[in-house]
């Protein structure tokens, strides 16, 4: 069971000095496997609260977090495909994956804020194909150096290895497109109850269509400043399934940050 931790991308605590200290200090925690940010493009204002609508993309602070660290993975939690072009995105995951030396974990979505996909211009009813789509296109990607998009054959380099894919969302959509592209799920805010059905449910598939027992990554919140009972909460999401479990908790500058990396880091010593 691997433990990770979002760093904030949003409000108050992403201004640069904030982002970066966190991602050094979780660096330096040897109990931390990695760090997580999430995506929003388009905040309207009767939907701020929090964030006051500022999100920094998600692509571009871990590019930027990457030359700030040496060791801990680095994850979206998670992008939102339908949001971008295709062939950005790629050339953005690979770029992002080249020069962090392959530490990028890649969480993907289909989005759900209405908002969001008028003021991008898409069609919210259309995001499912959408993603399809694009997962369809990275895969032929990270397959072969050259490509063809739109009818043009390209080079597609560099050409790391692809990052473990994670796919979001409830278990009808996500399992079918996780057993399709060779990727993991990652299910948000469910209990260790919840998750033992839909886990056991994906790993048989997986089995069946002999693939390797897929990832299964949990974004929740640990009642870390109890150790024993956020140990205890981790060996239960283990026995239910889950590969990981991704702290995800509010916090308003660098030393409530450092104090939560502390009690995560006294979470894995239990």
């Amino acid at each position: 069971m691997q433990l990770g931790v979002l760093v904030r991308n949003m409000g108050p605590a992403s201004a640069p000095e904030t982002v970066l200290a966190a991602a050094r200090a979780a660096d330096e925690a040897p109990g931390i496997a990695d760090l997580w940010v999430t995506d929003h493009i388009a905040i309207p204002p009767d939907d701020a609260e929090g964030s006051g609508g500022r999100y920094l993309d998600p692509l571009a602070t871990l590019a930027t977090v990457a030359g700030a660290t040496t060791r801990i993975g680095l994850g979206t939690a998670v992008l939102v495909l339908p949001y971008r072009p295709a062939l950005a995105t790629a050339k953005w995951v690979a770029t992002v994956q080249e020069l962090s030396g392959e530490r990028l974990r890649l969480g993907v979505g289909v989005g759900w804020m209405t908002a969001e996909f008028r003021a991008v211009g898409v069609d919210h009813r259309r995001r499912g194909r959408i993603t399809d789509d694009t997962l369809a296109f990275l895969d032929r990607c990270f397959a072969g150096d050259v490509v063809e998009a739109n009818g043009q054959p390209f080079y597609f380099r560099p050409r790391p290895a692809r990052p473990p894919l994670l796919i979001g969302g409830a278990p009808a959509h996500a399992f079918r497109r996780a057993l399709r592209h060779r990727a993991g799920w990652m299910p948000m805010g469910v209990t260790a109850e919840f998750l033992r059905t839909p886990a056991t449910q994906l790993r048989e598939a997986a089995a069946a269509a002999g693939l390797p027992p897929p990832a299964i990554v949990v974004l929740g919140t640990l009642p870390r400043r109890d150790p024993p009972a956020a140990s205890a909460a981790l060996a239960a999401y283990a026995a239910a399934g889950a590969t990981q479990v991704i702290h995800a908790e509010r916090y308003a500058n660098v030393t409530e940050f450092l104090r939560m990396r502390d009690d995560l880091a006294r979470v894995t010593s239990v």
